[in-house]
């Protein structure tokens, strides 16, 4: 082949894997074999190798991750990152536009945004290339984490417009679609693990993994959504979107240019009821000035701009039956029961399980078997029971009863003086307490040993290798039983041993 056909050759394969990466691991609908995949990139790789001069910095061989962080370096935000005053009624946004009219007279416009429930980045662009990372943190400062975000498939480390910015700040969402988030729950249910509770704490989960290598194999995306610079590019928050775009950056097509606060209104009811046509979470629309010369005559107050509103979306209510309560041990002792619901559709996701905090939360809710209950989902990480449907309930329903003995020991439950909870104050011997503490112990904000995680400790426990924190670090008299368990490799035992040992 002649060089440019070498080069049109890498610039296809590099074309063709992005689009199988995101069509697995963002949409989970996978149109290639892994097989062929992993063909196809080592074909790229190669030629990468070869021809160094035409590897493209978007290549699918640049997102494998890799490095293992301890720690996360905090870094200051040039520009702080602001929280938005946020609304969930119409009155608020027409007291908001007044307010804005009384400062900047009657000509202006609004950009109104999807507002995407994920986790804040920061990205930081010198000289084209990406340089850094940095989660939002208290505002002022956040973590670095570079080289996690890296192996997300449409970040650009280096864009191939020349003609931007020696120097900018770029802000976003990181989040996953629906789809992947119950591919992955369904995988690790097969598996006997622990389901995540959501897209959005998954996605800032995965961020914050030391690992990304395991990072990289985790399907995370990204919407990008305003950009912050030393000097006016721009007369307009529109224009600079559409610029983002250009510059190879993920923008959503979502976004709406309104001339006054009806036609604001009018797209926060068409996503109402759309928003759950998305692929993923939304929980509201952002509402912004358009004019960058009439934000900064609007300035901010200490915590949040002036210019700009977020109206959330109410949490919206099913109903549903539940089916039974079942209650959870954690590493504390406190015993916490958990709503098991026949399965319903609510906001776009199939939902199973709903908190009911406490014992005094049954009470409250006067809670029956085989009770028609509403459900909501909020904030909440789980749904919540909100009311009981008093017309359904069958005569002679038995009354729900908070146990008075631990589910798992048998042990007499306590209450102490002045809280909610009810405690199981067996912990020397109550199996989920044990394992919960072990899995604190070696957990980031206490010992942080590498190579150990939650789900580990849990099948140590099952198996009978540790029953108390003391026992981990007798583990490597045990070295060549672990290497019989079930996904338990040699290297990794031997990068568990190393951390423990350290």
């Amino acid at each position: 082949m002649s060089l440019f056909d070498i080069k049109d050759k890498m610039d296809a394969l590099v074309k063709e894997l992005n689009q199988h990466s995101y069509n697995y691991y963002v949409l989970a609908m996978p149109t290639i074999a892994d097989y062929e995949f992993d063909k196809k990139l080592e074909e790229l790789s190669k030629l990468e190798k070869e021809h160094p001069e035409f590897a493209d910095p978007d290549s699918p061989t640049l997102k494998v991750g890799g490095d293992i962080t301890k720690t996360f370096t905090t870094v200051k935000h040039r520009w702080p990152m602001l929280s938005l005053g946020n609304t969930y009624n119409e009155q608020d946004l027409r007291d908001f536009d007044e307010r804005v009219r009384k400062t900047i007279g009657e000509s202006f416009e609004y950009v109104c945004e999807l507002k995407f429930d994920g986790l804040s980045i920061s990205l930081t662009y010198e000289d084209t290339r990406l340089v850094r990372a940095v989660t939002r943190g208290d505002g002022t400062k956040g973590d670095d984490v570079t080289t996690n975000v890296k192996t997300i498939n449409n970040i650009p480390h280096k864009l191939k417009n020349e003609e931007v910015p020696p120097l900018f700040e770029i802000r976003g969402e990181i989040f996953m679609h629906r789809a992947a988030f119950e591919r992955l729950n369904k995988e690790r249910e097969e598996l006997g693990e622990i389901q995540y509770a959501n897209p959005r704490n998954f996605a800032a989960g995965t961020v914050k993994m030391q690992d990304s290598k395991e990072v990289a194999r985790r399907p995370l995306d990204c919407f990008l959504y305003s950009l912050n610079t030393d000097k006016n590019y721009f007369k307009t928050h529109w224009e600079s979107l559409q610029t983002l775009k250009s510059w190879g950056f993920n923008v959503s097509s979502n976004s709406k240019l309104a001339g006054n606060i009806d036609e604001v209104l009018l797209f926060i009811k068409h996503w109402e009821t759309e928003r759950f046509k998305l692929s993923y979470d939304i929980d509201g629309i952002v509402i912004k000035v358009n004019s960058y010369a009439q934000q900064q005559e609007l300035g901010f107050t200490a915590k949040s701009p002036r210019w700009a509103i977020s109206f959330k979306f109410k949490a919206e209510e099913v109903e549903t039956i539940l089916e039974k309560v079942t209650y959870q041990v954690g590493r504390t002792g406190a015993v916490t029961p958990v709503a098991n619901l026949k399965p319903v559709q609510l906001a776009g996701t199939t939902v199973k399980r709903a908190t009911l905090h406490n014992a005094n939360e049954i009470e409250r809710l006067d809670l029956h078997e085989g009770d028609s209950v509403f459900v909501e989902k909020g904030g909440e990480i789980i749904p919540k029971i909100i009311n009981v449907n008093l017309d359904k309930r069958k005569a002679g329903a038995l009354k729900i009863i908070y146990p008075t003995v631990c589910p798992e020991c048998q042990s007499e439950l306590i209450r102490k003086e002045g809280e909610v909870a009810f405690y199981c104050p067996n912990d020397e011997a109550c199996p989920p307490q044990i394992v919960g503490k072990i899995q604190h112990f070696i957990g980031r904000k206490a010992m942080n040993i590498d190579g150990l995680g939650d789900e580990t400790i849990e099948t140590f426990y099952q198996k009978g290798l540790v029953k108390h924190i003391s026992d981990l670090y007798t583990l490597h008299e045990k070295a060549e039983e672990l290497k019989t368990l079930e996904r338990f490799g040699e290297r990794s035992i031997e990068n568990m041993l190393k951390g423990i040992a350290v």
